[in-house]
């Protein structure tokens, strides 16, 4: 939601993040709305915000419900469970950094607003298609590794060959 503050080309942004209102104000000069720098600063501060949302409560989400998954899979104590756990959002959070300041070197210079959308679309979905593939392959990594656990613990059978 936005709303116009009466002073000349100035706009505040309202967003409501988990019931806590955050404001952003833009000062805008109708020359200045067209040079390539203010596009791509102003880009680069909503995809690093829109990031951070995504990074901060995927990881919460990952992390509190992580621990079951894990728990049960491999059938350890609560410690190794929580070590696990807290080893794999240390990891997310580094991945999902990384990569959000790398994609940052990859953009093209921008002139208009409708680009602005479109290049922060299509890296915000960049980022959020490949946290996708590295938590399932997370998941499949530490499905098989407790069942490889799970297989070397099963009693010899004594029947004869």
């Amino acid at each position: 939601m936005y709303k116009y503050l009466g002073l000349k080309n100035v706009i505040l942004f309202s967003i409501n993040i988990e019931n806590t209102e955050l404001f952003v104000i833009f000062a805008l000069t109708l020359a200045s709305i067209q040079k390539p720098t203010i596009m791509n600063t102003l880009a680069y501060i909503v995809y690093l915000f829109i990031t951070y949302i995504i990074t901060v409560r995927v990881g919460k989400l990952f992390y509190k419900n992580g621990r079951i998954y894990i728990y049960q899979l491999m059938k350890a104590d609560g410690a190794i469970t929580d070590f696990i756990n807290k080893l794999l959002l240390v990891g997310y959070y580094l991945t999902n950094l990384g990569y959000a300041t790398i994609m940052l070197s990859f953009w093209k210079t921008i002139y208009s607003i409708t680009e602005l959308v479109a290049t922060v679309s299509t890296m915000t979905g960049r980022i959020i298609l490949s946290l996708a593939i590295v938590h399932f392959a997370n998941l499949f990594i530490i499905y098989f590794i407790a069942k490889k656990q799970e297989a070397s613990k099963k009693p010899v059978s004594n029947l004869p060959p």
